[in-house]
């Protein structure tokens, strides 16, 4: 089973991962891995924190000449950042008593984190819990999309739309691929240049903005999940993955909430066949039904909340004086819709590894491989 692990806080040294149970024998790219760190970091509407870091990965472990060993794999992403931070977060020694923040920000895990973990300082929490995590994330999200990439699985995904600049149109798979905007990752640039501007106007009221991001799944076999217990059903999983990253506040698999609006007939995909081959017309369930691919791309959407750090503040407590304030202003985003699908897109490729895994076994790929092409 393929399982992963991250650890690291945004000012500390570095992000760091551990992926247990890829086979032997996967090759791996890792210029393909820093071309996605680096993606990662682009996107209108990113702050300061990106100027400062060049992500590229570094692997500790696991790999000999590029390919995996079949033991665990450790991966590391430094943060350049910590130089002008370890008097402050240094795990040796450091003053604790500087770079505090009490003022706790409405939406982030700031007061929630206090309350569970104690103190009146969230920097212990919010160290952890901040976006910066998912750097090692992508990075291993990478190495999961390789994997994939050798079943002949492919994964994607698009800005759907900003704030209330929503794109409605339906794209297929290659055209996303092929036209999907370095700027912001949507595909109308007529829409993208409107969700810039709003951008620009939160930035100036000092606001934020969130967004959606719809992702596609391309050559996953039917029977991947199953509904024999809960926690195996393919849609409740990949909904999990997502909703664990950072600012994901709902998640939609095909119609999603639409289909709660319509009748069964415009909602259930009728099967046909053409005495050789077995074929629907639509794709309303996003590939995925009673818990398990379908053999149709999986299709998923997910909102994004707007970034809870805002240049403004939001009205708040001071939790060591106990008295209101305006929430602390931390160096931040005002929109970070295309790094998120970038993320997400990672989020996803680690759970469809497991999953694939968890079904086809084998130590080395070329079994995996084998598996996995005998399926019908």
């Amino acid at each position: 089973m393929i399982r992963l692990t991250t650890a690291g806080e945004s000012h500390g040294k570095g992000l760091f991962a551990i992926l247990e149970g890829l086979p032997a024998g996967l090759k791996l790219n890792s210029d393909e891995i820093d071309a996605r760190l680096a993606t990662r970091q682009s996107g209108y509407g990113r702050g300061a924190r990106q100027k400062i870091e060049s992500d590229r990965v570094e692997i500790l472990s696991g790999v000999r000449d590029g390919v995996t060993l079949g033991s665990p794999v450790a991966i590391a992403v430094w943060n350049r950042d910590y130089e002008a931070w370890r008097a402050y977060m240094a795990p040796e020694g450091c003053d604790t008593s500087a770079r505090r923040l009490t003022a706790v920000r409405p939406g982030h895990a700031d007061f929630a984190g206090l309350k569970k973990f104690g103190g009146t300082d969230a920097r212990n929490v919010l160290e952890r819990a901040s976006a910066r995590e998912t750097a090692v994330r992508v990075a291993a999200g990478e190495i999961c999309r390789q994997y994939l990439a050798a079943l002949g699985v492919s994964v994607t995904g698009y800005v759907r739309g900003v704030g209330e600049c929503l794109d409605g149109a339906e794209y297929d798979f290659e055209t996303i691929e092929a036209g999907r905007s370095p700027v912001l990752g949507m595909m109308d640039k007529s829409l993208e240049a409107r969700a810039c501007t709003l951008i620009d106007g939160a930035k100036k009221a000092g606001d934020t903005l969130g967004g959606t991001v719809e992702l596609r799944v391309k050559g996953l076999k039917a029977g991947f999940g199953s509904p024999m217990t809960y926690r195996e059903k393919l849609d409740a999983r990949l909904a999990a993955a997502l909703m664990s990253v950072q600012a994901i506040k709902g998640v939609e698999v095909g119609l999603g909430f639409d289909a709660a609006r319509r009748c069964g007939s415009e909602v259930h995909d009728e099967i046909f066949t053409d005495g050789t081959e077995i074929f629907r017309k639509t794709n309303r369930a996003g590939g995925i039904e009673g818990g398990m691919s379908n053999g149709e791309e999986v299709v998923l959407r997910a909102a994004m909340k707007p970034i809870p750090t805002l240049m403004k503040g939001l009205a708040t407590v001071d939790m060591e004086t106990a008295r209101g304030a305006r929430a602390a202003a931390e160096r931040s985003d005002v929109c970070a819709i295309y790094a998120c699908e970038v993320v997400l897109e990672a989020a996803l490729c680690c759970e469809l590894a497991a999953v694939c895994c968890e079904r086809l076994g084998g130590d080395n790929m070329e079994d995996v491989i084998k598996r996995y092409g005998e399926l019908k």
